[in-house]
């Protein structure tokens, strides 16, 4: 099995901040989000966790996981699609001249122009990259969790459903919720 879930929600996240690659930590609330899912999925067998090694997906695969003996590993290629000069930018849909909306409105026209962090191109290589790597042991009966953030998990979800890139943000990736992928 393949699950996926984001991290817990931080300070960033409640004021509409563009997060990307700048390393934020969970707040309170995150973490006892993160806790609950704990509680909540429990009962879920899990073998491996590959995680972000930005510090609010750490966070959140070690409280999710905590007492368990599930390995956590953590994986660059699971780091959150960098967005440039738009990291820390608030509350971007205010703006209805902001160019980075197009990637939230329509992904499958969005072009990141020098400046603007990562192209989805570039974040479909490196996540593809890591997916040839684990589907595989998810085929062959190993129970995977990913934990990892917005942009980044569509971008997996996107591969493994084969969705197009205008429906890279079908899924609706809410924080601490985990999602059966295979």
């Amino acid at each position: 099995m393949l699950y996926i879930i984001r991290h817990g929600k931080t300070d960033w996240n409640v004021r509409h901040k563009l997060q990307g690659r700048t390393d934020i930590p969970l707040n309170e609330e995150g973490r006892e989000m993160a806790r609950r899912a704990h509680d909540e999925y429990l009962n879920i067998h899990l073998d491996v966790c590959y995680c972000s090694p930005l510090i609010r997906a750490k966070e959140t695969a070690e409280i999710l996981l905590d007492g368990r003996n599930i390995p956590i590993i953590t994986d660059e290629r699971l780091s959150e699609m960098a967005f440039g000069i738009f990291e820390g930018k608030e509350n971007s849909f205010e703006d209805k001249d902001c160019p980075i909306n197009e990637l939230f409105f329509s992904p499958g026209t969005y072009i990141a122009k020098e400046g603007y962090g990562e192209s989805l191109d570039e974040l479909f290589e490196r996540t593809g990259s890591f997916l040839k790597e684990i589907l595989p042991m998810a085929e062959a009966g190993q129970d995977i969790l990913i934990v990892g953030h917005g942009a980044m998990n569509s971008s997996i979800i996107t591969q493994v459903r084969h969705r197009t890139r205008d429906q890279f943000w079908s899924e609706g990736i809410e924080n601490c919720v985990m999602k059966k992928l295979l």
